[in-house]
């Protein structure tokens, strides 16, 4: 557990350097670019080459979306039967789905299990959660700030007009969704990783890529850090509740239930980091999106952020729970 330990260390560096008055305050945005363009993709070049290709590859690329419709039957029922508002509706359908599979999901897995466990993370996130990020969030979000646009007036249609996703309110094209997915570094990186596994990298690129890579976990964890926010009120605390309560506990548990129920092996790698994965906190970049177009804004940062702190206690049960049943 000596990685964890590590993981925490960063966070509260990344805390610590908000509270330094000379810290600009886009240090998180130009971290995450570091990752995004460069760390992440290092990674998945580094790894990806190392998978065994079989059928157990289909465990890590299905669970997600699985998990993703189960989440919204689940949102829309609560919505009706608590009466929650639009605008909480719409932010727990755009973030509740998707966790946090790269970048705590990365350092998580690496710190369980080790770094050879992380392709299949990878498959998870990249078939999974990044395509329903760049497809289905995207999508929700322009539909539901559309109706939010119709609701308040042109006063909020301006405002969100500022941000840099205004592009949602105008619709989004199946062109727009597919060049949003094939120029995703990681994605690149991933088309780019299967294409060469067959023949390698060159010492110099293999030993650049390797380097590369080493940062990923110090860049993730100190831009989490950094972001956490718990200044603002917090509104809707029955529905924080059952979101944390579900996307922590509830989800890994039916990803769980969904694995032995199709007779798959708990000692299986691809099994044990489904579930992990489906047990992480929820995605930061999905909270970004449902914050940009409006969406119950304090809610989703405080989603993220409390969600992001107890995740460093239910993980590790969750980890400490399959243990225990590998042992039956």
């Amino acid at each position: 557990m000596f990685n964890f330990l590590l993981i925490l260390a960063y966070l509260a560096i990344g805390y610590a350097l908000k509270k330094q008055p000379q810290c600009p305050r886009e240090t998180p945005q130009v971290l995450n670019f570091l990752v995004l363009y460069v760390a992440l993709p290092a990674v998945v070049l580094q790894k990806i080459p190392q998978l065994e290709l079989s059928s157990r590859l289909l465990i890590p690329a299905l669970v997600p979306w699985v998990l993703l419709l189960c989440t919204v039957l689940l949102v829309l029922c609560l919505a009706r039967y608590r009466r929650w508002g639009m605008e909480l509706t719409a932010a727990m359908l755009i973030v509740l789905p998707l966790g946090n599979t790269s970048f705590l999901g990365f350092p998580m897995i690496q710190a369980f299990w080790g770094e050879q466990w992380l392709p299949y993370a990878m498959i998870y996130d990249q078939a999974g959660s990044f395509v329903a990020l760049a497809t289905y969030s995207t999508i929700l979000a322009a539909v539901y700030r559309a109706k939010l646009d119709q609701i308040q007036g042109s006063t909020l249609a301006n405002k969100l007009a500022t941000t840099p996703s205004s592009r949602l309110g105008n619709g989004v094209s199946a062109r727009h969704i597919v060049a949003k997915i094939i120029s995703f570094p990681p994605f690149i990186a991933l088309i780019v990783a299967v294409v060469l596994s067959p023949w390698g990298y060159p010492v110099l690129v293999k030993n650049l890529i390797d380097s590369l890579a080493v940062l990923l976990v110090p860049l993730i964890m100190i831009a989490v850090g950094f972001n956490l926010d718990f200044s603002q009120t917090l509104q809707h605390r029955g529905a924080l509740v059952l979101a944390l309560g579900y996307k922590l506990l509830l989800m890994p548990l039916i990803a769980l239930l969904l694995c032995l129920g199709l007779n798959l092996p708990l000692s299986d790698k691809a099994v044990q980091v489904s579930i992990i994965e489906a047990a992480m906190p929820p995605m930061i970049s999905a909270g970004a999106i449902a914050i940009s177009a409006g969406l119950a804004p304090r809610f989703v940062t405080a989603l993220i952020g409390i969600g992001l702190l107890c995740s460093f206690i239910s993980l590790p049960l969750w980890f400490w729970g399959l243990g225990l049943l590998r042992g039956y």
